[in-house]
């Protein structure tokens, strides 16, 4: 798994507090050890904290901050970690949501985990696709017009794009193999 994604820009999309720290460095190293070249996405720049579960755990630089005025996101693909503050700061953030509206405009592939979905939620990037989560995003899911399931990942492809999908740290090894998979698929470099 040395180059399968060889050159390919991953944006890993968090708010600045709140990301469950599994849920961004597992992936972050899945994406490194394939030859791909992670870099951290927040509404501010500086640092993000993350936690292991509701305790504070270490803290991450931030490689590109958003703006108001954000262009057309020159990524290749898109990794949206969980955390519960994460995922509610994240789509209160009307940059972010404008960012991940263009990922799908632009046909790029998303993978995201447990509380990550909430900002395609919030950025009306549900409606009519079958994806998972953490269980307490089922009804948001669901009333966004989107199909929830419980499975370790889901991948759907009907759509603008391929969304990667998975509930919690348990599904991190096959989360991680997925996207791997899909992204070395579907993502051209930018």
């Amino acid at each position: 798994m040395a180059s399968e994604l060889k050159g390919l820009r991953v944006a890993f999309l968090t708010a600045n507090e709140g990301i469950e720290q599994v849920e961004l460095t597992e992936p972050w190293q899945t994406v490194r050890d394939a030859g791909g070249v992670p870099e951290l996405v927040a509404p501010k720049g500086g640092k993000v904290q993350a936690f292991n579960h509701l305790d504070k755990a270490d803290t991450f630089t931030v490689h590109r901050a958003l703006t108001e005025h954000e262009g057309e996101p020159d990524y290749d693909a898109v990794v949206l970690p969980g955390g519960v503050a994460n995922g509610d700061a994240l789509r209160m953030s009307p940059p972010a949501v404008t960012f991940m509206r263009h990922v799908f405009e632009q046909g790029k592939p998303v993978a995201v985990i447990c509380h990550g979905g909430w900002i395609l939620v919030e950025a009306d990037l549900v409606r009519g696709r079958t994806m998972t989560s953490w269980p307490s995003l089922r009804t948001d899911i669901r009333n966004a017009g989107g199909n929830w399931t419980d499975t370790e990942v889901q991948v759907c492809d009907q759509g603008p794009n391929v969304l990667i999908s998975s509930r919690n740290p348990g599904d991190l090894p096959a989360f991680n193999r997925t996207l791997t998979e899909v992204f070395a698929r579907q993502a051209q470099p930018a």
